[in-house]
């Protein structure tokens, strides 16, 4: 077994990076940058995100390397916003689409970096995103070729409709979610989970869809949090009413609409007041539905606030509440947790791995009226119980400060890395717990 190196030489995949952003191009830029306190990081990314890396003090050609794939990525995102303006399609339709650009952009960064990784440049080359399981890459097998171990990861995705919500499924446009198994046959879709040396899995879903792989995969949610960006804290001792919040685009399957029909009682009484912060096709019909519940005076529907002011936001809230059904990652969880505030998520699918019942409440899922149900019972028991809040925002604080920092994720990653250089052994697989911090069998 040859020794690990101090610190490996990793080029890093990420096609979508930028510091700007949110969702997936903010989770690719900041765990590329954490990455670079555990490991010689080289970024390899689109060129879309160039001016926001220079504005970070990154040097192009030094740190970073875009590639201009705009020649196939840019009529394809036309067709894309077209389908989806046209037919409604939803997000399963605009990844299966984005998809198609994304061989392109690896057949270029192939060209660019094959003669360095053929010099022994690099002791591995991880993939961050695409986040998509069903996004294969076409340089995985010809890296195993060469000797070069290939991450994958983390990858998140795949989500199952829940029963009760196929109403919803077709809101979304999610039709092309019954045959999504079908990206199995994209050309390197077997490949990619053959030859990764080791898949970074961000959910217990896909987890489920790894099978035959396992001995390879590491659970790692993709989601963290910057510590620096959220330092403002939720006063949980402030007096009542009790503060809470819905934070997320304002669609179907996010379930703003339970919330309100949960909290109506207390939001009428003037025992709590609700501030909905984002925006979406549903506003109209959620202002609608405030003033068929006479909840006018204790709602406010903020739109969009800016990430760099989301954590000054939060923390004027008390209690996050967020059912949505179908949440792959979960990102604003941890978040709020980061802030100070109490979750309260519908137990299933990401949200659900994130928090304990140390730290928040997972409602039981169930029909639209079931989940109301039970949130609402969740809700009051929180009003009634001022000090049993205070002690939930603390663990999870505690839970989020130990686990879910990026440099926690970059210090987790770099246990993979050094387990794959290592000869990636199954006994020695690095186990996290699943979910993050759970007892290890």
């Amino acid at each position: 077994m040859s020794p690990q190196p101090s610190r490996p030489r990793v080029l890093v995949i990420a096609e979508a990076a930028n510091p700007e952003w949110v969702s997936v191009p903010l989770v690719g830029w900041c765990l590329a940058e954490a990455l670079t306190r555990v490991a010689d990081v080289h970024l390899v990314t689109q060129v879309r995100n160039r001016e926001a890396i220079l504005a970070t003090g990154w040097r192009e050609g030094r740190e970073f390397t875009c590639i201009d794939s705009e020649a196939v990525a840019r009529p394809v995102y036309a067709v894309r916003e077209a389908v989806r303006r046209i037919t409604g399609a939803g997000w399963t339709a605009a990844t299966a689409v984005a998809s198609l650009t994304y061989p392109y952009f690896e057949h270029l960064l192939w060209r660019r970096f094959e003669p360095a990784l053929r010099a022994g440049a690099f002791d591995l080359v991880h993939r961050v995103t695409p986040l998509s399981p069903t996004t294969p890459s076409i340089i995985a097998a010809r890296l195993k070729r060469l000797g070069v171990p290939f991450l994958w990861g983390p990858i998140n995705g795949g989500v199952p409709w829940p029963d009760a919500f196929g109403h919803v499924q077709r809101q979304e446009g999610e039709w092309l979610s019954s045959v999504r198994g079908l990206h199995r046959l994209l050309p390197g879709a077997r490949a990619t989970r053959r030859d990764a040396a080791a898949i970074l899995v961000g959910s217990r879903d896909t987890w489920g869809q790894l099978a035959g792989h396992h001995d390879r995969c590491v659970y790692l949610p993709e989601n963290a949090v910057d510590p620096a960006r959220f330092r403002a804290r939720a006063d949980q001792a402030g007096p009542p009413p009790l503060r809470l919040a819905f934070v997320g685009r304002l669609v179907p399957y996010k379930g703003c609409d339970l919330v309100l029909d949960a909290a109506a009682g207390l939001l009428r009484s003037g025992q709590a007041t609700l501030d909905v912060i984002g925006d979406g096709p549903e506003r109209a019909r959620l202002e609608a539905k405030v003033a068929a519940l006479g909840v006018g005076g204790a709602v406010r529907l903020e739109g969009w606030v800016a990430h760099t002011a989301m954590a000054e936001r939060l923390a004027r809230s008390q209690v996050l509440a967020f059912p949505s059904i179908r949440e792959f990652g979960g990102g604003v969880v941890l978040e709020a947790m980061a802030s100070g505030l109490v979750p309260v998520v519908v137990d299933y699918a990401g949200p659900a791995e994130h928090v304990t019942p140390a730290t928040g409440f997972r409602v039981p899922l169930g029909s639209p009226a079931e989940i109301t149900a039970r949130l609402r019972v969740v809700l009051e028991g929180l009003v009634a119980d001022p000090a049993a809040r205070a002690g939930l925002a603390a663990r999870g604080l505690e839970r989020v400060a130990a686990l879910y920092t990026w440099d926690a994720r970059a210090a987790q990653v770099r246990k993979v890395y050094d387990w794959v250089l290592a000869g990636g052994a199954p006994a020695d697989r690095p186990d996290f717990g699943m979910p993050l911090g759970a007892p290890r069998s």
